[in-house]
């Protein structure tokens, strides 16, 4: 199995943050800012105001899961920032309601490539 190749520091979150695309769904939201490598590089941030650090895992662990499922069909050379929205509650975090909001907020970014 591929690893994924994330963002690890704060100034790598700070940039696609301040100078990248944003585009908000139901529960997460996702800021895409174009690299100059050959891969996408992902990172996920959900606030240590928003619930425990269990929760956080959670949340966490679920929008990894489906942006494995999705990231073979996404155009490549990208910075993709994935955050939690603060109106929704941590506990109401659903694999499906990610996995739909992921899917559409791709094809809005038009990053999503269709199926062959």
């Amino acid at each position: 199995m591929k690893r994924i190749k994330t963002l690890k520091k704060n100034y790598e979150f700070k940039n696609v943050l301040s100078r990248g695309k944003f585009y908000i769904g139901k529960q997460i939201s996702i800021y895409i800012l174009k690299n100059n490598k050959k891969t996408n590089v992902m990172g996920i941030a959900v606030s240590t105001k928003q619930c425990g650090a269990v929760l956080r895992n959670r949340i966490k662990r679920l929008i990894r899961e489906n942006y494995i499922l999705i990231k073979d069909n996404l155009k490549q050379g990208y910075d993709i920032v994935f955050l939690w929205n603060k109106k929704v509650q941590p506990k109401n975090a659903e694999y499906h309601i990610i996995e739909n909001d992921m899917i559409r907020l791709f094809k809005k970014s038009e990053l999503i490539e269709e199926s062959k």
